[in-house]
């Protein structure tokens, strides 16, 4: 294989990979709002020559580069978070912009970007005649900032699509990343007896009774579980909700949303026991439970899941792992950074839940997702590209060596 005809072609291909990402960023594709996007990706695939593109029945588009034995894929979710306060915004975010080095807009990181250099390399395969006895699947999957991983337990559970593993293309600096944290969402909820406020004697004031739970998990926080690779398992309380018959009343319900990342060797279960086994929580009798997603996607599909995310490593070791470290070593003539992502990657599913190996290595930067000014680096679109074109024959030899 030709390493420097790839990054070569990679390289002829910055302008449209930058162009078709501009298109992608002015098409607002919220969760749940991703129909005009994945009709513009589908447009780029058939135009580079993919060998099939369909859309399945959650509104996931699946784009196929040949027909081989060995299915390998390689995802980005094409959906994305809003643009939050406007004004912290020095450009508009769906307009973006454009100079030498970057490409900003709502997307281009998180995780657009990711599908422009997937797109381009499917190209880059046909250019070079790089088929071999795999099939390439180019996923462009939804409502994963709703809730990550549904997309691929739909995918799994009933398109029974199980490649043998998958290219996660998250923002990683384009450092490989093997692994991160699970998460769960998860309702604490109390009861109170509304009264006039004008005698809260009378009462039980649910918001009062909130407020010592609320010092309790702050403390939990920081003694719960670390591990030496992932890190140190958190929580936060992200909202707080209270029912009352009038701003006249006592509060007669409060509900607090924990966000509750999980490292290695922490379960829902014993996330959940730590929670119940605080004495504020046990005091005012409070419930705790995990929250179901039950949204539809764009296509009015709905494939309610609990809202538990499961923590995932692959060993450095593993043939995923060191195809990547492989390519990225034969093409740009380096060591890569292996290291792991501190946010939640569709991969929760595809390895957390069924156990096929992820592996992920991304345009972009971590720290850009969700904020404003959103941006990404044209080079890393090139870096991507060359790396997703060169993997499956990399793997295909490390295989046929195994």
């Amino acid at each position: 294989m030709n390493f420097q005809a790839i990054l070569k072609q990679a390289k002829r291909y910055e302008k449209e990979m930058t162009r078709f990402l501009r298109d992608m960023v002015r098409i607002p594709s919220e969760s749940c709002d991703e129909e005009k996007v994945v009709q513009r990706i589908k447009t780029e695939m058939e135009q580079v020559g993919f060998d099939e593109v369909r859309i399945d029945k959650m509104g996931n588009i699946i784009g196929r580069i040949g027909q081989g034995k060995h299915v390998i894929a390689m995802d980005a979710h094409i959906d994305t978070v809003g643009i939050g306060e406007k004004s912290n915004w020095d450009f508009d975010p769906y307009e973006g912009f454009e100079d030498d080095t970057y490409i900003g807009g709502r997307g281009t990181s998180d995780q657009e970007g990711g599908m422009a250099s997937m797109v381009y390399a499917g190209k880059i395969i046909k250019d070079l005649g790089l088929e071999s006895d795999y099939t390439l699947l180019i996923t462009g999957t939804v409502q994963e900032e709703d809730c990550d991983g549904l997309c691929w337990q739909y995918l799994i559970e009933k398109e029974n699509l199980k490649p043998e593993f998958v290219v996660i293309t998250e923002p990683s600096s384009c450092r490989i990343y093997r692994g991160h944290r699970g998460r769960m969402e998860i309702k604490v909820s109390v009861q109170g007896i509304s009264c006039h406020g004008s005698a809260p004697e009378r009462g039980d004031n649910a918001i009062f009774k909130m407020g010592p739970i609320l010092q309790e998990l702050e403390a939990l926080n920081h003694r719960l579980k670390d591990d030496p690779f992932l890190g140190k398992g958190t929580l936060t309380v992200s909202e707080f909700f209270s029912q009352s018959p009038s701003r006249c009343a006592v509060a007669d319900g409060a509900t607090i949303s924990i966000d509750r990342r999980l490292t290695d060797g922490e379960t829902p279960k014993s996330a959940i026991e730590e929670i119940q086994a605080l004495p504020a929580v046990k005091k005012a009798n409070a419930k705790v439970e995990m929250y179901e997603y039950k949204e539809p996607s764009y296509t009015g599909y709905i494939y309610p899941t609990e809202t538990f995310f499961p923590t995932w490593v692959l060993d450095e070791d593993h043939i995923a792992t060191q195809s990547l470290v492989e390519a990225y070593q034969n093409l740009f003539k380096e060591n890569p950074v292996v290291d792991k992502w501190t946010f939640s990657t569709n991969a929760v599913s595809i390895m957390g839940r069924h156990n096929i190996p992820c592996i992920g290595f991304g345009p972009g930067h971590e720290n850009e997702a969700h904020a404003p000014n959103e941006k990404t680096e044209k080079a890393h679109l090139i870096t991507a590209a060359a790396m997703y074109a060169a993997i499956p024959n990399i793997y295909l030899k490390r295989k046929e060596q195994a």
